[in-house]
């Protein structure tokens, strides 16, 4: 039942439509990606220079935001929601490279996601690497797939790395954080970084030609208060929510030309 279900999944994939997934693994320099994701990158970046160098700024976010948790805070489970491509540098790699029996739980909806994670994601041993094919919308059914991989009884890092865009209600997107970190038990750790509406004036229309020409993948940028809004009743890790580059910036972080639009955070459930 679960491979014709991914077989009509499969189906759906549309290679002349430009694909979010796909249109940020062109950005992030990977190869599945196709004419129309490439088209619809350039005019994103022509909107707003700065997006050609989000990629590296949230990969080094990532890398130091993991380091965090596994070095400091002890965590060696993680439930990644909305991982999507490319593939390299990715959240097991960077987890089990620092401690080899790491858990990580990938999340996401997109059957060509989801197809070469399975093909080419692979745990190291003693550690654990597993799949949950859900939507961000539905916590129910990713903490369901996610108690399949991950103990529930121990400190969990949950990461929502862009994800929350895609929810345009802000109230809706908060929601989603609260009922998943309910799930997790005291001392988990919730990770983000998301598009910001108030750092970049140019983003704003990059938006507007994303939602034009990805409908169905809609994205909502947010403001400083609307971000911090979603972790309502987390405690903040220092330094806080604030621009992907000044979390904790780290000597061997990508040097930039431009300031990145994205807000980020580390947060604990007390």
């Amino acid at each position: 039942m679960q491979d014709a279900t991914r077989r009509a999944k499969a189906a759906l994939i549309s290679t002349t439509e430009p694909n979010a997934a796909r249109v940020a693994d062109f950005l992030y320099g990977g190869q599945s990606n196709f004419e129309a994701d490439r088209k619809a990158a350039r005019a994103l970046a022509a909107a707003a220079p700065a997006i050609v160098e989000i990629a590296p700024a949230v990969r080094a976010f990532q890398r130091r935001a993991l380091t965090y948790l596994v070095a400091e805070a002890r965590v060696t489970q993680f439930l990644d929601i909305g991982f999507g491509l490319p593939l390299v540098g990715a959240t097991h790699h960077v987890a089990q490279t620092l401690v080899p029996e790491a858990r990580v739980a990938y999340v996401d909806s997109d059957p060509m996601v989801l197809s070469h994670a399975r093909a080419l994601l692979k745990s190291a041993p003693g550690g654990a690497v597993g799949y949950v094919d859900a939507d961000v919308r539905e916590p129910d059914a990713i903490v369901s797939g996610a108690r399949q991989i991950l103990d529930f009884s121990r400190p969990i890092g949950v990461l929502l790395l862009f994800t929350l865009a895609y929810i345009q209600d802000t109230a809706q997107a908060a929601m989603v954080v609260s009922l998943l970190m309910a799930s997790a038990p005291p001392g988990s750790y919730f990770v983000m970084y998301h598009l910001a509406a108030d750092l970049d004036p140019a983003l704003e229309e990059a938006a507007r030609q994303w939602n034009k020409m990805m409908p169905l993948q809609p994205i909502t940028p947010r403001s400083h208060a609307d971000v911090a809004s979603l972790m309502t009743g987390l405690e903040l890790v220092r330094p806080g929510l604030v621009p992907v580059t000044e979390w904790r910036p780290a000597a061997d972080d990508p040097q930039l030309e431009r300031a990145i639009p994205i807000y980020a955070a580390v947060a604990r459930k007390r």
